[in-house]
């Protein structure tokens, strides 16, 4: 009853693509999409998500084909050890979702348009809650960009 999703869904399921960083929804690592919003898996309990859909970083591909988010993260080298990966494209994932919606974000230059302009400085803003200790920052937003244009 006191099992985090995080590690319901690692020690019970096995699904260890996200990770535990620093335990404290500080790193951004362990972020899974919660019917279809992000959220750090570290600091909500498994039982408060029974009904809801839970996607990790091994759901977002269908099959052989790669989720945009986890190609343009190829494609531009949005990694460097990985460690943070699944976390930066549930995130990458749920953000985009939040700015399709029209959801302001403090970088955001008018917070009651229609749209969302998904500038660098908004994506790197959005995507703040998300730490990367090899600093691939740069290859990272270039990747949510692209992902964002193909959408």
């Amino acid at each position: 009853p006191r099992t985090t999703l995080l590690d319901a869904l690692r020690n019970h399921l096995g699904l260890t693509g996200s990770k535990k960083g620093c335990d404290h929804g500080q790193c951004g690592a362990c972020t899974v999409l919660v019917d279809g919003r992000r959220i750090n898996s570290c600091l909500t309990l498994a039982a408060m998500h029974e009904g809801d859909e839970i996607t990790t970083i091994e759901g977002l591909a269908e099959g052989d084909r790669l989720h945009p988010v986890q190609a343009a993260f190829v494609a531009r080298d949005g990694f460097q050890c990985g460690y943070c990966t699944p976390g930066q494209i549930c995130s990458a994932v749920g953000m985009l979702g939040e700015a399709r919606a029209g959801w302001p974000s403090h970088a955001s230059a008018d917070v009651a348009a229609a749209s969302v302009a998904l500038t660098d400085a908004e994506i790197r803003e959005r995507m703040s809650g998300n730490i990367c200790r090899c600093a691939a920052y740069p290859n990272i937003v270039a990747a949510i960009r692209d992902a964002a244009e193909e959408a």
